[in-house]
């Protein structure tokens, strides 16, 4: 029997050392530590999907949308096809999680669509911590004021994630309002006001924003923003016939330079790239750990028409049941094969690539619905 607390620990170890030492080891151990270090987490990432444990619950609860962003993955708008999700649909939905998951263990997401439109947000925040179910939200800011700041640190809200998109001129471009950055500027204001928030800034970085990335990491030090997690734009939703949205080779390769340089040199701010994908050479210098994503192991959704998915950026075509007909915990414990089991990934630039034991396919979101090849590949772009 592997004693699995044991691995994670020496995993810790390997990956301490392997910082701390780089300087004073010789080149033969720090590639032996390297490799001892993807070693460990490949064990890691293997018992993490066999056991599959829930911990971070996305729910769409509405597809109506404040903004009409250049870049969206869902093409939401004002008026939406689907009306929002009623409340109890999705409490009655994860009620039989209480019965297999610690109180407390599971962290509700509340996403859209922007979630600020719901008015009845901070009840349905209520609900969830008397229900025993950690929340937050994901924003684009633009709704969050004194008042809704209020409601919903009073209902329990402990955790937020805020877009910035670059200073002014270009958040306002790709959120597509003159208004929006000055919005979420003082969203932000009043959200570090509050040191029992859990939050972060995330970007999503473009040809159009690239190059301002040092003067936005600045301005959101002098706001006293610590956290800050940078995306690229996947060829998903609107973004999928935009160019200016994709970054070239050479400026995937200038983004990972900024992110792993700050990290190294700047301790002001806690600047990290997002899970989205296997970054090759860089990868644990622009994040605290190896690629791994974990939609359908450790992530799961409630989507608008009240699929049970995995992450909300995955392909709709990757749905493993639906609420209105299925039981929830039911289709988490014995479906989502496709995501826990990665060897169909085995094709298109895939199929014969040397880091595939360490990519495992990269992020779910990059496969289209014909599964023939993955949609983008930042290690390839990087190397």
């Amino acid at each position: 029997m592997v004693n699995w607390d044991s691995v994670t620990k020496a995993l810790a170890i390997f990956t301490a050392a392997t910082d701390f030492e780089k300087k004073s080891i010789s080149t033969n151990q720090s590639l032996f530590l390297q490799k001892m270090n993807k070693f460990l987490h490949k064990i890691f990432r293997k018992n993490e999907t066999k056991l599959h444990i829930l911990n971070y619950l996305f729910w769409e609860c509405t597809w109506r949308c404040n903004l009409k962003c250049l870049h969206c993955g869902s093409d939401c708008k004002a008026g939406s096809a689907f009306p929002d999700m009623p409340f109890e649909d999705f409490l009655n939905t994860i009620q039989p999680l209480k019965t297999a998951y610690p109180k407390n263990s599971i962290l509700v997401a509340i996403m859209g669509g922007e979630p600020l439109l719901r008015k009845d947000l901070a009840e349905c925040g209520k609900k969830l911590r008397e229900h025993g179910f950690r929340w937050g939200i994901v924003t684009n800011g633009y709704a969050y004021d004194e008042a809704m700041h209020a409601k919903l640190t009073s209902a329990g809200m402990g955790s937020i994630t805020v877009s910035l998109d670059g200073l002014e001129e270009n958040h306002n471009w790709l959120r597509n309002n003159p208004k929006s950055f000055e919005r979420a500027v003082k969203a932000l204001e009043l959200i570090i006001s509050y040191p029992r928030l859990n939050y972060d800034v995330v970007t999503c970085v473009h040809q159009q924003n690239l190059t301002e990335l040092p003067a936005l990491k600045e301005f959101l030090i002098s706001r006293k923003i610590k956290n800050w997690r940078i995306f690229t734009i996947a060829p998903i939703g609107r973004a999928a016939e935009n160019a200016e949205m994709l970054l070239t080779n050479e400026q995937t390769r200038q983004l990972m330079d900024f992110i792993a340089g700050s990290r190294k040199n700047d301790p002001r701010i806690n600047l990290y790239f997002s899970c989205e994908s296997y970054v090759g050479g860089y990868e644990k210098k622009v994040r605290d750990s190896y690629f791994f994503c974990r939609a359908g192991i450790n992530i799961g959704s409630v989507l608008i028409d009240g699929s049970i998915a995995a992450c909300p950026n995955i392909n709709r075509n990757f749905v493993q049941g639906n609420i209105y007909k299925d039981n929830f915990l039911e289709i988490w414990e014995n479906r989502f094969d496709v995501m826990r089991n990665r060897n169909w990934c085995k094709t298109g630039i895939c199929k014969n690539c040397k880091d595939f034991a360490h990519c495992n396919g990269g992020a779910m979101h990059l496969w289209s619905e014909q599964r023939d090849c993955i949609m983008a590949c930042i290690a390839e772009k990087v190397k």
